[in-house]
């Protein structure tokens, strides 16, 4: 099935490598236009603009934790594509991996400003951008973790920050329903995935583990998100999708 997404826009946060490429790749094949961000890797975010072409594909740099890049984004996508269909929230990072009573304030800050408050800011941002550019419609999808379904031992910051974005995402969604909002919002969260923020030297621990015997890839995580941000999954919102090859079955 191709131009599932045709006619929409979509913003995708940290998507110059890994997860993120996987769902900007998956859009651009299903028909949408993307704004890539990244804070980091521009240089993996404008090689894959001149890949998708600039007819559908923009880069802009982005601190997911800033109020002033996201007004930069959002009026980036609304220049250049009229306006916002989807917003996929899918930057993030891991943090220390240190016993708790090693995690320092600094980090335990840093990882809650991007994984948490970063995606609080796109939300708020997105509704008041479909609202004002696409008929208050619209898909909104945050990219949790497994990690916030269970603890996750060695990384103090990363399932509280993932949970609370779990959680940020019932709450948006009820209250844009309740008030006859039909802007959906919904979470994703994916298992060990093979990406650069996953060290190859665990993958023999980790494989055993997982009832697929396999690492999932970013576009099993793309396809998953090309339905949350399709007109199919209309029905769909505050809900939680796992993509973790059956680990929390």
């Amino acid at each position: 099935m191709t131009n599932r997404l045709t006619n929409k826009v979509a913003i995708i946060t940290g998507s110059a490598s890994g997860i993120g490429e996987g769902i900007a790749r998956c859009y651009i094949r299903e028909g949408a236009k993307v704004v890539l961000t990244a804070n980091h890797n521009i240089v993996g975010g404008t090689a894959l603009v001149k890949e998708f072409g600039t007819e559908n594909a923009l880069f802009v740099q982005q601190d997911v934790a800033s109020e002033s890049d996201w007004e930069k984004v959002i009026a980036a996508t609304l220049t250049k594509f009229g306006k916002l269909s989807i917003l996929v929230n899918n930057a993030g990072i891991t943090g220390q991996l240190v016993p708790i009573e090693d995690e320092t304030l600094e980090d335990w800050q840093r990882v809650l400003a991007v994984n948490l408050t970063g995606n609080f800011l796109g939300v708020r941002a997105a509704i008041h951008a479909m609202q004002k550019s696409n008929q208050a419609q619209g898909s909104i999808v945050n990219i949790s973790s497994d990690a916030s379904l269970v603890g996750f031992p060695f990384a103090p910051a990363y399932s509280p920050s993932k949970g609370g974005t779990r959680l940020l995402t019932h709450s948006a969604a009820l209250s844009l329903a309740h008030r006859g909002i039909n802007i959906r919002v919904n979470s994703v969260h994916p298992g060990w995935i093979d990406t650069p923020m996953v060290p190859q030297d665990i993958y023999a621990q980790i494989i055993p583990e997982i009832p697929l015997k396999r690492l999932g890839k970013p576009q099993d995580v793309g396809e998953l998100c090309v339905y949350l941000g399709s007109d199919e999954s209309s029905y769909a919102t505050g809900a939680e999708f796992v993509v973790d090859g059956g680990i929390r079955a």
